[in-house]
């Protein structure tokens, strides 16, 4: 069974370190993996394409370089989503548009097995198909180290979040300004200061909860102030927002010497 190193570095209370990926090459994976600083790495399939071969792929890449793997998923079908990113190996999920406790509880539904959950036994990556490398015993305890967690980036999320975070089996939470903005009228102001008490609302409810807050960062420099709430968890860049912060400010730069006499 392959270790969960997201779940392993929570349990002893250190510090994590992860990235987001939209792009759904198993060489990215590769890549961060190889740079020996991220403990793991989170396919958005939320916003980009994928099938479920890339499932499979993005988990073995994950596998390969010894890092963990986690997959942010939509809505709906959730119960069936993360069933299949989690037969394919992918270890933790992030559930998306999270609203009620009853929504909290089927997202710990659907990564656990039963009786705790509605997970049951299939011949996947996880046993080696054909019950080569694991057993049923071995998938149960992957399903209950799998982290959970949430985006709490709704109003009716911030307004039930200390029932939300009540339902056992949370493990982490992620505050979504851009889709908080947007749930209260104010879509695209994620500095508003309505969206800022909610953040602060969140990190501080799930700290209270010991639930493990989240946050999201462009740049190193941005988790300072996170630190100082607390908050000991991070996932830093996006692929696609690297890409296009430096194809704009280096594609600029080198347009302005070449524009010079």
């Amino acid at each position: 069974m392959k270790a969960n190193r997201l779940r392993e570095l929570m349990r002893k209370g250190e510090p994590t370190i992860g990235t987001r990926i939209m792009i759904s090459w198993p060489g990215l994976v590769e890549i961060v993996g190889n740079t020996g600083v991220y403990d793991y790495v989170e396919f958005l399939s939320e916003y980009g394409p994928y099938d479920l071969y890339d499932f499979d792929n993005i988990a073995r890449a994950a596998e390969l370089v010894g890092i963990s793997s986690m997959i942010k998923i939509d809505q709906e079908p959730r119960t069936y989503l993360a069933g299949r990113a989690l037969a394919a190996g992918i270890q933790n999920v992030l559930f998306a548009d999270i609203r009620t406790v009853q929504d909290a509880e089927e997202a710990v539904r659907a990564v656990r097995m039963e009786p705790k959950g509605l997970s049951g036994f299939r011949m996947d990556r996880r046993v080696g198909y054909v019950g080569a490398t694991g057993t049923a015993a071995d998938v149960v305890k992957m399903c209950d180290e799998a982290v959970v967690a949430l985006m709490i980036e709704k109003k009716q999320a911030v307004e039930n979040l200390e029932e939300i975070l009540s339902v056992e089996g949370i493990d982490m939470v992620q505050f979504g300004p851009s889709d908080y903005s947007v749930s209260i009228g104010l879509p695209g102001d994620v500095t508003n200061q309505k969206v800022r008490e909610a953040e602060l609302k969140t990190i501080k409810t799930a700290l209270k909860m010991n639930v493990a807050p989240r946050a999201e960062i462009f740049r190193p420099e941005d988790a300072k102030r996170y630190m100082e709430l607390g908050v000991r968890n991070f996932s830093l860049g996006t692929d696609v927002s690297i890409l296009g912060f430096y194809w704009k400010n280096s594609g600029a730069e080198l347009k302005k010497l070449l524009s010079k006499p």
